[in-house]
């Protein structure tokens, strides 16, 4: 942010230091050079509209979709002729029906999704949470920027999952 902020006054600087300079005419041939530096410099500036890497971004397949491509394709030893993904799936179902656990839970959770977590709070838990929000409203009025209970929680949940058991 400093870098930011020190390279915008020493471009601002450059810019008043230029019209000052315009204003008063004492543009020496130094001034008149760079100028004409300048000048040159708007022929090779990007017209509107135009994108100053016209490709984009080379495109990289990520691990999943090269999953995607590898599990869609058929399998040519498959007498049926299914894809790899029908194979795989037909085998997790057979070792569920044979009673895997583990393969049965991963069926469940493709299907209808992983249950949500519950989180249990303690009364000793829950008091220093309560203590940490009161903490975080009472300094945000003090800034004079007051914020509600919802808020804080909010905020408090970005360091800790358990505060957003409290919305509810």
């Amino acid at each position: 942010m400093w870098a930011f902020e020190y390279a915008n006054t020493h471009i601002c600087n450059i810019i008043s230091t230029m019209k000052n300079a315009d204003k008063q005419g004492k543009n020496s041939e130094a001034d008149d050079g760079r100028t004409r530096r300048l000048a040159n410099l708007d022929a090779h500036k990007f017209k509107p509209g135009q994108s100053g890497n016209p490709k984009g971004r080379p495109k990289s397949i990520t691990l999943s979709e090269a999953y995607r491509k590898m599990l869609a394709q058929v399998d040519e030893a498959d007498a049926q002729k299914r894809t790899r993904a029908e194979i795989l799936a037909e085998e997790m179902y057979v070792k569920a029906k044979s009673g895997d656990v583990q393969a049965l839970r991963e069926i469940a959770d493709r299907v209808e999704g992983k249950p949500k977590q519950t989180v249990t709070l303690t009364l000793e838990r829950r008091a220093q949470l309560e203590k940490a929000i009161q903490g975080i409203m009472s300094d945000a009025e003090v800034a004079g920027k007051p914020c509600s209970r919802d808020e804080a929680i909010a905020a408090l949940s970005i360091f800790s999952s358990e505060a957003s058991a409290l919305l509810h």
